[in-house]
């Protein structure tokens, strides 16, 4: 699977504040039998945007500036409760590369990274910062692994595995990683073979 290569990303956030919003929030169950990314940003967090007869709130996430946000900034333990791949899957169609908290759950965050999306811990401090001021212009570097916020708010550095790192950069997962190595693989596998 492939997906857009991740280097840099700036954009104004979309805040999320509430603490623990779980992966049923984010992707809620009714929409797990769908087998295919595509559309699934139309649900995402469908609880929130839509009242009981699937009326539009006024939601921010309904909003056109939240719908041009690459990033999104939630509470603390995002991304808790279940395994499901859906809701990075939602999030990614809805247009958002990375997540920014100061606690991210560890099966959110390694299916994040599987799926082009970038979860980022960050200090308390920055994060308190950027829930502070919704809206506001940040950037993202994963060459340097470092988050710049605005108007001299300062850099922070942030820590990813180089693996996920390179997969993301190369817009590709671990599958896509293994097939991009078919000619050195093949090439292996020849000599092994001269060699008996």
């Amino acid at each position: 699977m492939s997906f857009a290569p991740l280097t840099t990303v700036t954009s104004k956030t979309l805040v999320l504040s509430d603490t623990n919003i779980d992966t049923d929030q984010i992707m809620p169950a009714k929409f797990l039998s769908m087998t295919t990314k595509a559309g699934l940003g139309e649900h995402v967090f469908s609880n929130l945007r839509y009242d009981a007869e699937g009326n539009p709130t006024d939601h921010v996430l309904n909003s056109e500036a939240g719908k041009a946000c690459e990033i999104l900034v939630a509470g603390d333990n995002f991304g808790c409760g279940s395994s499901r791949e859906h809701a990075p899957w939602g999030l990614t169609d809805y247009g958002i590369r990375v997540v920014i908290s100061s606690e991210i759950a560890d099966i959110f965050r390694n299916n994040s990274l599987k799926n082009g999306l970038l979860p980022i811990i960050i200090e308390k401090r920055a994060h308190d910062w950027l829930l502070e001021n919704p809206g506001a212009e940040v950037s993202v570097d994963l060459d340097a692994c470092e988050v710049h916020l605005p108007r001299n708010g300062g850099t922070y550095s942030f820590e990813i595995d180089a693996f996920s790192r390179h997969c993301l950069m190369e817009g590709v997962d671990e599958m896509g990683y293994l097939q991009n190595q078919s000619d050195a693989i093949a090439k292996f596998e020849s000599q092994r073979v001269a060699s008996r």
